[in-house]
């Protein structure tokens, strides 16, 4: 595989590495109409140089084609199609019978293709609308003009993620969901099964480094349930293991998880899996992790790469945001406007770092533009739900998509039913429910203000009343009915200082003209908060430049502006400028 575009398997914490094949590479395309004149290589969208089109103009209709050979020892088996994200709408089709339909560009999707497939050579045909001047579609920052401007960046269009295939067994292991439970020392699990599981069982086989602490079987499963399994603190200590169990940014322990479908005495579905032992909670107004107060210093970070848009070019890609970010002092990220691959969520576990998963935002309100928003933004939280490293959700961004939610009881309606649709099915997580400004029941008061000014800072952070009386950018804290209920405080955008080190131009909230003055700027804004006696975190604005914005700590191409190790400690008080 090593020849194919990101290779490594495409959803790490649900594994079964050893019955699959993937469809990345060279596949069939063309604009408009199915004459599949042009090639395209999968998963980049056409408006990417890595796609090997990279043009811009406007397509609303893309056609996909790709032909494979399922390998022998796939077959006899049930064969699912797995979209890892298709943007926006699309029909799929497999030797020529039409398999699934599929709306919302940012949560993938899996059809069973057994009875469609068949010896030889088989071919998969995608058929994808993305409207360029939809408003009521979630997009993010994906800009509705023909070149991006302002803080819109250029569109993605059709498959921008991951296509595979999967070779499974008659019953097999569907979706989990893993809560820990860090009081008691358990992990509560939900597990749903497709197929019969008469004479069959279930098992579980939880371990750290090799140890097996916890063994549970079900020999009456049923296709859906929960048990919870308890976590064998003595074993550990008796391996001469006296590590804190918990999960966090600093010390990000993973526990093993294996789970079996057992029929007589033959194995006959494995996978594997992980979880973090970690607790988000709320307490007397103070943000917790693990039953600690938590400061929290994030980065806002869009998702977006020179070559290849919201695809990542590579695994690596991940990894080294993440390590750039927690070396420049930051202990996790706010995902802007983006549902992001679960190779992010992935090593963000792995490496340590915490992250806020929020939604595309659409940008009119509409009875459709609600169904879709709430329909695609359900499968997120379904999807990455068991996570450790994300530690907040956020549906709404600065009143987008819900633009009179000052004053409009059905825009506030909708705010308030996220907030509680996201807690029916997880009560792990808080949830805020209009990042910036406008908030209704959110469960942290969070703040956007781009003032570059210090002394303003400080004297509007410095006081509740100062901070509950604010209106940066001209936006009152609070929706009209609702009001402030202690919630902890948090300003989770500011900065946005632009510093231009090469030849893109571009623009910021403020600028810097030199190095020097640009760690003096960035010190003013970050030490104000940081001094803030309310304040229990922040999210810089930004993490990296993307296209005409110029704000990021890094370039475009990931290259430090300034030396890092002055960043972090800026980041961590240390250093007075």
């Amino acid at each position: 595989m090593t020849n194919i575009p990101r290779p490594e398997y495409p959803r790490p914490q649900f594994r079964r590495e050893n019955s699959w094949i993937n469809l990345n590479g060279e596949w069939d395309f063309s604009f408009d109409r199915d004459t599949f004149d042009k090639k395209i290589m999968v998963p980049y969208a056409y408006q990417t140089k890595l796609s090997g089109i990279d043009i811009q103009d406007f397509h609303d209709v893309v056609w996909y084609r790709k032909r494979f050979v399922l390998p022998t020892q796939m077959r006899d088996k049930r064969i699912l199609l797995h979209f890892g994200a298709v943007d926006y709408e699309c029909h799929v089709w497999v030797n020529g019978q039409h398999a699934t339909h599929h709306i919302g560009g940012h949560i993938g999707f899996s059809v069973e293709i057994t009875d469609l497939i068949r010896d030889g050579e088989n071919e998969i045909v995608v058929k994808v609308k993305d409207d360029t001047l939809d408003l009521e579609m979630p997009r993010g920052k994906q800009y509705w003009k023909e070149r991006s401007e302002g803080i819109f960046y250029t569109r993605t269009t059709g498959i921008w993620q991951t296509v595979w295939v999967e070779a499974v067994p008659h019953s097999y292991l569907k979706r989990l969901w893993m809560t820990p439970d860090l009081d008691d020392e358990a992990l509560d699990i939900e597990y749903e099964i497709d197929g019969s599981m008469k004479d069959k069982r279930l098992k579980c086989l939880i371990s750290y480094q090799d140890i097996m602490l916890a063994e549970h079987t079900l020999c009456q499963a049923r296709n859906r349930g929960t048990f919870r399994a308890v976590i064998d603190r003595q074993t550990l200590l008796e391996a001469n293991i006296h590590e804190n169990m918990e999960w966090t940014p600093e010390n990000p322990r993973l526990f093993d998880i294996d789970f079996y479908i057992c029929e007589d005495d033959k194995v006959i579905d494995e996978v594997n899996s992980y979880f973090g032992m970690r607790k988000v909670s709320i307490v007397d107004g103070k943000f917790m992790l693990n039953n600690r107060p938590y400061y929290q210093k994030l980065v806002l970070d869009q998702g977006y790469w020179e070559d290849s848009l919201l695809t990542a070019p590579n695994d690596e890609a991940f990894v080294t945001d993440i390590r750039l970010a927690k070396e420049m002092g930051f202990n996790g990220a706010r995902k802007h406007q983006k549902i992001e691959d679960p190779r992010y969520f992935y090593w963000a576990d792995k490496l340590g770092f915490l992250v806020w998963g929020e939604m595309a935002a659409n940008y009119v309100y509409s009875r459709r533009a609600v169904k879709r928003l709430i329909n695609e933004w359900m499968g997120e939280v379904f999807r990455d739900y068991n996570h450790p490293s994300i530690v907040a959700w956020t549906p709404i961004n600065e009143s987008w998509g819900v633009p009179n939610i000052l004053v409009k009881g059905e825009e506030q309606s909708l705010s308030v039913a996220l907030v509680y649709l996201i807690k029916s099915l997880d009560q792990s997580r808080p949830v805020i429910s209009n990042d910036g400004w406008e908030h209704t029941c959110s469960d942290l008061f969070t703040i956007h203000d781009y003032c570059p000014d210090k002394e303003v800072l400080k004297d509007r952070y410095g006081t509740l009343e100062s901070i509950l009386n604010g209106m940066p950018a001209g936006k009152r804290m609070f929706a009209q009915g609702w009001a402030y209920q202690g919630q902890p405080i948090l300003l989770t955008e500011f900065g946005g200082i632009s510093y231009k080190t090469g030849d893109w131009e571009g623009w910021g909230y403020s600028s810097a003209s030199s190095g020097e003055d640009y760690a003096k700027r960035y010190y003013e804004v970050v030490s104000a908060v940081l001094e803030s006696p309310l304040i229990q975190g922040f999210c810089y604005t930004q993490l990296t430049d993307v296209e005409q914005e110029i704000n990021g700590l890094l370039t475009y191409d990931r290259k430090p502006k300034i030396d890092l190790n002055i960043i972090r400690d800026i980041n961590e008080g240390k250093l007075k400028l």
